[in-house]
């Protein structure tokens, strides 16, 4: 059987609470949110700032004074010399001929290819690279 109109609105009024009896629910309740789509602003008391771990401070450094970019560079160079970079090409190549290459995104192969990659660096420019990381770390620290 239908509501009447009086009755729905009877049971709105009932149900309806005023924006300063939420307003005092919220101040009680601190984690209750004022909006559903934004989340609470966080309270610096109560959160301490994240301190930066080894790897982002020495990664702050190296961007800084331009070093990463160098070595980045360096790198590449040492991947093309190696012959590393036509063997991850031939990979690629053959991915996309077997799984055809029309059906092959740049992300599949990102996927496929990355483990095989990283394995497959050389030692000695591994130790290259991390030699002149160190000896970088030894410069700055001195200054």
């Amino acid at each position: 059987m239908p509501q009447s109109k009086v009755q729905t609105a009877k049971r709105k009024e009932t149900t309806r609470r005023s924006s300063s009896e939420r307003a005092s629910e919220r101040e009680s309740n601190p984690s209750m949110r004022a909006s559903i789509n934004r989340p609470p602003t966080p309270n610096p008391e109560e959160e301490p700032q994240k301190e930066l771990s080894l790897r982002e401070i020495i990664n702050v450094k190296l961007v800084e004074s331009g070093e990463k970019e160098k070595l980045m560079e360096l790198l590449r160079e040492r991947l093309v010399e190696c012959g590393w970079r036509d063997e991850m090409k031939a990979l690629c190549r053959a991915y996309a001929r077997n799984k055809g290459r029309n059906n092959v995104t740049v992300d599949d192969l990102i996927h496929v290819i990355t483990p095989k990659g990283r394995a497959s660096v050389p030692d000695s420019v591994k130790a290259e690279l991390l030699q002149r990381i160190r000896s970088f770390l030894m410069s700055s620290s001195l200054r």
